[in-house]
């Protein structure tokens, strides 16, 4: 319809007419009341903004010479910031005659990746910057993501084989 006998309609209902898309050919407006539909469409934006999800990089830090048990206490902080949907920058820093061995750093970034399996996408692969070997990691959405299996885990998988058998 015209633009003439869509503000008259308006000024009929006593509402008002609301250029919904400018872009569109024709334009497309809706008649409404413009408070009630302005308080809507805030709400809407509110409610939208209470739900996004901010997705924060947190950061996880160890040195080369990291013992198995302290790797894996970390690793199991890292798999927790992974299952709250957080992505997760792992960095390994080399200290003084560290630098002349720097493939031990991409053994221990490859060693860290294999242990979480398919549970983890690789987003950023292990780079070296200066001291720092650098690579980022989120969860892959194949599961829970945990790190390697830990001792009681296997004990109880022991267990439950010896049941099993029995």
């Amino acid at each position: 319809m015209s633009k003439q006998e869509a503000l008259q309609l308006a000024q009929e209902r006593e509402l008002d007419l609301v250029e919904i898309s400018p872009d569109a050919d024709p334009p497309v407006c809706k008649i409404v009341d413009w408070g009630k539909f302005n308080y809507q469409r805030t709400k809407q934006l509110q409610k939208n903004r209470k739900t996004a999800k901010s997705l924060e990089m947190k950061q996880m830090r160890f040195g080369l010479k990291i013992s198995d048990n302290d790797l894996s206490i970390k690793m199991g902080k890292v798999a927790k910031f992974l299952e709250t949907g957080h992505k997760v920058k792992i960095t390994a820093f080399y200290r003084g005659r560290e630098q002349a061995h720097r493939e031990i750093g991409f053994q221990l970034a490859n060693k860290v990746i294999d242990n979480f399996g398919e549970t983890i996408v690789v987003d950023q692969a292990p780079q070296l910057a200066g001291k720092q070997l650098n690579f980022v990691v989120r969860a892959s959405g194949k599961g829970t993501v945990t790190y390697g299996a830990t001792k009681e885990q296997e004990e109880g998988e022991e267990q439950d084989a010896q049941t099993q058998n029995a």
